[in-house]
């Protein structure tokens, strides 16, 4: 009998040292210590003169709108995508109890070296000279285990909203990829993806008040493994995505509104067509403690990704070779800077 791999699973092949794992102790911090402090760069600054496209998923031109904004961008902000704001203000109220729990109790759901959920630093801490100003909780399927390390006699509640959310967050990123690819007159019966489910993860972060936050990174730049990603990110400003031309422009918080990202899969898939944009969040200047949500839609672990051919232009070659989604996670998980170079033809 065959069985499948999961993300988690190939996670584990790439064990990462305790001390690019344990966050700091933000409570007891009065000031940036050396190991968090960043270059202090204008950098910091974004474009304000552009606004990232909205667009409205029940509106007759919203496969069009989705399919401009992912070639020219990378990204956009959904509206009517049937996420009730109940349940957005649910899972960010969940996130914060977790985040101000004692540090000790935290550590009760650290990330284990070779394990790819519970408490920590950033994944992708261990490739950057500097730590950020960030803690995360990571979750793939169910989150009852860490969970009850975290709450021993009440951890029903978090468990509930997060499920429902992760159930919430797969329909609309399954209608989010059916919508992209209608924009390429591509469907999925096109695509070989039947071999096993999508790998999915779900990201608490955390940016605690930081004593000096022009000195400090939220979350480096960085693009996502993923296919897509959305993201939740609350009513305080801090992401940034980075486009060609004009540089670093500020993601606008939209109450209500979901940020979707183009990840590497799907930057691949489309032959480079679809920019995976590279992103990056920023400390706010109010002393807020900011949270965001983001949930990682994948394609099955042992699914093959390469340019589709009837996307390439006349005379077109291929960019890059095929790649599973297995193979593409070790190769960022030792190539984090320039992954897709490995691929390339």
């Amino acid at each position: 009998m065959t069985t499948t791999t999961t993300l988690a699973q190939v996670y584990r092949e790439h064990p990462i040292h305790l001390r690019d794992i344990i966050p700091l102790d933000f409570n007891s911090i009065r000031s940036v210590p050396d190991s968090h402090v960043w270059p202090i760069s204008d950098d910091f600054s974004s474009n304000h003169q552009l606004l990232v496209p909205i667009i409205d998923l029940k509106a007759p031109n919203a496969v069009k709108l989705a399919g401009h904004a992912c070639e020219t961008w990378g990204a956009f902000q959904i509206i009517n995508h049937g996420i009730h704001l109940n349940l957005l203000e649910e899972v960010e109220s969940e996130a914060r109890r977790l985040f101000s729990l004692p540090t000790q109790t935290k550590m009760k759901a650290l990330r284990e070296p070779a394990g790819a959920t519970g408490y920590g630093q950033a994944r992708i801490s261990p490739f950057f000279p500097n730590y950020m100003w960030h803690e995360g909780f990571t979750i793939m399927d169910s989150p009852a285990d860490h969970a009850r390390a975290l709450w021993p006699t009440d951890s029903a509640r978090f468990c509930d909203v997060i499920e429902r959310y992760q159930k919430q967050m797969k329909v609309l990123a399954e209608k989010l990829t059916d919508l992209i690819l209608e924009s390429l007159a591509i469907f999925r019966e096109d695509l070989n993806w039947d071999v096993g489910s999508p790998s999915t993860a779900l990201q608490l972060n955390s940016y605690p008040p930081c004593p000096n936050p022009n000195r400090a990174m939220g979350l480096a730049p960085h693009t996502d493994t993923s296919f897509l990603t959305i993201l939740h990110q609350g009513s305080i400003s801090g992401l940034q995505i980075f486009k060609q031309g004009a540089g670093w422009i500020s993601v606008l918080p939209l109450t209500g509104a979901l940020v979707v990202n183009v990840g590497d899969l799907l930057h691949i898939l489309t032959n480079a067509r679809f920019p995976s944009v590279l992103h990056r969040a920023v400390l706010n200047q109010e002393g807020s403690h900011r949270l965001s949500v983001a949930y990682f839609y994948g394609l099955p672990i042992d699914c093959s990704v390469s340019p589709l051919l009837k996307l390439l232009d006349s005379g077109e070659n291929p960019r890059y070779r095929p790649v599973t989604v297995k193979e593409y996670v070790d190769i960022k998980s030792k190539n984090f800077e320039e992954p897709l170079t490995s691929i390339r033809i």
